[in-house]
């Protein structure tokens, strides 16, 4: 019988499993708080630096919502739209504007998918660890341009992260 080491490594939750076969594991990457909140924490610098007011959201792979930042002078209508475009880019896979794309070309309406949550506004956009969706990061209340520019330093800001924390689990 083998003994499976798996060293403490906040990138990575295991799930375990019993097959006939024996014990298989699945390695699923997953947006920690820590990554939540050095996302969220990044965007909202950006925004104080153009004195410009957002919502922000980051969500774990099944697009349910981990950190949440309404900044002062942010429209509320923004709260619900951050969170559609966190869940979409999660479930889906892809940026929101890219959907919408996809759909506009396909002839078809996001309403197809039969949730009502899905949305099609450009600043969600999914992070992707080793080709994994891992969560995903939205903006909301500036312009889809702008909403999509600091949601990708939110995103880049999870992936430093985790490829620190992957380097120093190597690293012993």
């Amino acid at each position: 019988m083998k003994t499976l080491h798996f060293p403490h490594n906040p990138v990575y939750r295991l799930f375990a499993y019993i097959t006939s076969g024996g014990i298989s594991v699945l390695v699923h990457s997953s947006i920690s708080n820590a990554e939540a909140a050095s996302a969220i924490e990044r965007m909202r610098q950006a925004l104080e630096e153009i004195d410009a007011a957002a919502v922000l959201a980051v969500s774990d792979a099944h697009g349910e919502l981990i950190a949440l930042l309404r900044m002062d002078g942010a429209p509320l209508p923004s709260i619900a739209v951050v969170q559609a475009k966190a869940f979409t880019a999660a479930r889906q896979r892809i940026r929101t504007r890219q959907l919408a794309l996809d759909a506009k070309a396909g002839g078809w309406s996001l309403s197809y998918y039969g949730d009502p949550r899905y949305i099609g506004w450009a600043g969600g956009l999914p992070v992707l660890i080793e080709g994994k969706v891992a969560g995903a990061v939205a903006v909301s209340g500036l312009s889809e341009d702008d909403d999509e520019r600091i949601a990708q330093l939110g995103v880049d800001a999870v992936i430093a992260m985790q490829a620190a924390a992957r380097k120093r689990s190597t690293v012993k």
